[in-house]
């Protein structure tokens, strides 16, 4: 990744395709597609805080509380787009995907690599977006949010399950492939609806629903 030219921010990245304004709110539905992500994180803080996770306890706690932030930074963000409030969308994200990676090696791989890693890979994460905030260039950012997505399906294939329900990440990755594509093809989704719900309001929801599976997870199963 960072062996490929400077990577810029398009500036028509922030050109959604629904920007209907409904009691006062711009851009309503992609603000308002952000309050999934809000009720999966509170949920997942109060089941990560009243039960005995053992390995990675704090990196789930960490998911969930950004998956929590997701929904106001991404909130913010939709109301005025812009470069300076892409900030307050990214931030968060990062939390969620270094708590996620962070979590899952400590299950399959070691229960110390959750102690060792968790604040080293926040503060990577949260330093991918400032470089892009200053310097314009998103080669880390993109790696960041690449990197546990290729990691995580060989940690899996190489490292055996120490819980039962561990096939449940499969499907969460795979929702996260189809928000990513709704948020590619935003205005086409819009037209095949007919204008009902744009490609990028339905990322949130997808999205959020891959962050529900991984909860639904955590819920479901038992140790090995």
């Amino acid at each position: 990744m960072l062996s490929l030219p400077v990577i810029r921010q398009d500036a028509a990245y922030h050109l959604f395709a629904d920007r209907r304004v409904l009691c006062g709110v711009p851009n309503f539905w992609d603000v308002a597609s952000n309050l999934p992500f809000l009720l999966v994180g509170i949920a997942g803080l109060m089941f990560c805080l009243g039960s005995s996770l053992r390995a990675g306890r704090s990196a789930w706690l960490v998911l969930f509380g950004g998956v929590s932030l997701v929904s106001i930074g991404s909130g913010v963000y939709h109301w005025n787009p812009g470069d300076a409030t892409l900030v307050w969308d990214r931030l968060p994200m990062t939390i969620a995907f270094m708590g996620l990676f962070v979590a899952l090696l400590a299950e399959f791989v070691h229960a110390r690599l959750g102690d060792f890693l968790l604040v080293p890979m926040l503060l990577l994460g949260l330093f991918s977006v400032l470089y892009w905030e200053r310097a314009d260039d998103l080669r880390l950012y993109i790696w960041v949010q690449l990197f546990p997505l290729l990691t995580i399906p060989a940690v899996m294939l190489l490292f055996r399950a120490r819980y039962t329900h561990s096939w449940l990440l499969a499907p969460a990755l795979g929702l996260y492939v189809l928000a990513k594509l709704a948020e590619i093809y935003d205005r086409e989704f819009f037209a095949l609806t007919g204008g009902a719900f744009s490609g990028h309001s339905l990322k949130h929801v997808l999205a959020a629903a891959g962050c529900f599976t991984i909860l639904w997870m955590l819920r479901a199963r038992k140790p090995v």
